[in-house]
């Protein structure tokens, strides 16, 4: 290739190349077209709404990721606020998620705590190429058994680490393998805190009972639940209510547990300054995997969470590139800040949605309000129990688990109970990224058996129960000696071992062997090396080889490979007519050189 070829293709590519990529128009811009006074109050009231409710979970998902719950707060109001500026959701409310916890405690156990930033940076570069390149459906491509797997997975892993709070036990520091944390859970027994159970056990029951309480027909009657005084007390979201009841209680008796102020020393009554943090390409490449973990999983959890939110809302459906881009911005700025991993959050969008929330706009409004709640608040955050915490966060892990899935199983075939099993447990015992990869294996292993099991070679003539002069009777005109069979589906690399075991049925005096493949949906370069020994085999026998009836991509891919070539003029015929009139050419102009094996 000379100079000024190579310049013409890379100025193509170049030029085609803006086309591929995804533009970056956040969904904010749609929604404020006709954006009125109205619509404001509106998604001040939902953000309003979120912005108390993510309070007390931003500070939990960061003490049970092994942070400061400062460093909780930062992320949900600046990742809030850019995945809201930038997101390609209506709604989306973002900021950091349970789904995060184990992960994030296991990154900062084995590298620590300035290596889960870069790791966080990382990702967020990886998430915005994801969606620059347009790969946001890709995620979409993963199966339900494995995301349901290691979500429940996840689910146990977060309530697990939540027993050392909510039994007071005098732990200095977790371990993050599941077996460790339950032997170390064990060898601590004995500093067990029967006040911070009680109150531990009382959120959690709280929380339960206050998502039910205001239900018709359940604890109080219908005429007190349909009154105005129990309309406005059911809006309020339960973790805030059990949050500021049970801390007065605590405080108030002075009862002897662990909380915020003990454990931290309190909250910052200010945003952190920026902050880089130190970066090598030595220390990166030894984060290639945490990397890889909190960009899979951030997409994955993000356009999960998008796809609930299109499902409540009347709105245009999301846009998994630019959710993805938003998503990639806000990770990549959050650890300049002292921040941890970001994504869409499912509990806080469904609340933004039940509370009226119409554009993006509600989702920085949520950021914001968020902001001047920690700024006035922080103070009282000293006296937070870490029980009170601990039972709000395992009040999301069984939320944010589908069991009744388990009970589904036996409905489904083994693969779907093997990758679903098999990615919850090694969840649990492994890591996320060892259950998705064995997870994806699985279901890859499953689905070529799968498809393997669903293409067909079918005699179609002789008939097994048809002598072969009879065979006039089946196919009308046929000579003997003639055999046809038909090829249903998918011949790729995991079926080609039908076509290999095709010669050994052939009758002995079978002279011409016709395929017909009108059912034969398309085929890979494997097939066609099979058809192509299959090709030789009957040769070398003296059988004729005629195909028929070929569907457009096998056709092509065929005439590619020189196949048909090989073939010969009369081996390829546009339908089984035809090709039985070929095969009774051949065998009426030159039987001497048909001879049967």
């Amino acid at each position: 290739m000379n100079s000024r070829s190579l310049s013409d293709t890379l100025s193509g590519v170049l030029a085609a190349l803006p086309e591929r990529l995804h533009r970056f128009r956040p969904r904010l811009l749609d929604s404020l077209r006709g954006y009125d006074r109205g619509r404001f109050l509106t998604d001040l009231g939902a953000g309003a709404t979120v912005g108390i409710v993510a309070l007390p979970l931003a500070m939990a998902f960061a003490i049970a990721s092994g942070v400061k719950p400062e460093q909780g707060l930062y992320t949900a109001i600046i990742a809030g606020f850019l995945i809201s500026l930038q997101g390609g959701s209506s709604v989306q409310i973002g900021g950091p998620a349970g789904a995060f916890i184990v992960i994030v405690f296991g990154i900062i156990e084995r590298h620590g705590l300035a290596n889960l930033l870069i790791a966080t940076m990382l990702a967020g570069v990886l998430l915005f190429l994801m969606g620059l390149l347009k790969l946001g459906a890709l995620v979409r491509y993963i199966p339900v058994s494995i995301v349901i797997g290691f979500t429940n997975g996840i689910a146990v892993l977060i309530a697990l680490s939540q027993l050392r709070d909510l039994f007071g036990l005098d732990i200095a520091k977790m371990p993050a393998d599941f077996f460790a944390q339950i032997h170390t859970l064990w060898l601590h027994r004995e500093s067990f805190n029967p006040w911070a159970f009680g109150l531990g056990s009382v959120c959690l029951a709280g929380l339960f009972v206050w998502a039910r309480i205001f239900k018709p027909g359940t604890f109080l009657p219908r005429e007190i639940v349909e009154g105005r005084s129990a309309r406005v007390v059911s809006r309020l979201p339960g973790p805030i209510v059990a949050l500021v009841t049970l801390t007065a209680f605590s405080t108030l008796l002075g009862l002897p547990v662990e909380t915020i102020g003990s454990r931290f020393g309190g909250i910052p009554q200010s945003l952190p300054g920026f902050e880089s943090p130190d970066f090598d390409w030595a220390t990166a490449k030894q984060l290639l995997m945490p990397t890889l973990t909190i960009a899979l999983l951030g997409a994955i959890e993000s356009l999960l969470c998008a796809r609930v939110a299109d499902n409540m809302i009347d709105a245009p459906r999301h846009d998994p590139n630019q959710e993805l881009m938003a998503q990639g911005v806000a990770n990549m700025v959050v650890p300049f800040f002292g921040g941890i991993p970001a994504t869409g959050t499912i509990a806080r969008t469904v609340t933004n949605v039940r509370a009226g929330a119409t554009s993006p706009v509600a989702g920085m409004l949520h950021a914001l309000i968020l902001l001047l709640i920690m700024l006035a608040a922080a103070p009282l955050a000293l006296h937070v129990p870490l029980a009170v915490l601990a039972g709000i966060l395992l009040f999301v892990a069984w939320n944010m688990g589908e069991w009744h899935e388990f009970a589904r199983l036996r409905h489904f075939r083994l693969p779907y109970r093997a990758v679903l099993l098999g990615t919850f447990f090694l969840t649990v015992i492994f890591d996320l990224t060892v259950a998705v990869e064995v997870g994806l294996l699985l279901a890859c292993g499953f689905f070529i058996w799968r498809m393997s099991q669903l293409f067909a070679i079918e005699r179609l003539a002789p008939a097994p129960e048809i002598d072969t002069t009879t065979f006039q009777d089946t196919l009308p005109g046929a000579p003997a000696g003639v055999e046809v069979h038909s090829l249903y589906g998918t011949l790729f690399f995991g079926a080609i071992g039908k076509v290999e075991a095709l010669p050994e049925r052939l009758r002995p005096d079978t002279r011409v062997l016709v395929l017909e493949m009108h059912r034969l949906i398309s085929v890979d370069t494997s097939g066609v090396d099979a058809l192509v020994q299959l090709h030789r085999q009957l040769q070398r026998r003296g059988v004729r080889l005629i195909v028929a009836a070929l569907n457009t991509q096998p056709r092509s891919l065929l005439e590619r490979s020189g196949f048909v070539a090989q073939l010969g003029t009369h081996g390829v015929a546009p339908s089984l007519g035809a090709a039985m009139e070929a095969a009774a050419l051949a065998c009426a102009a030159a039987p001497a050189t048909m001879r049967a094996p």
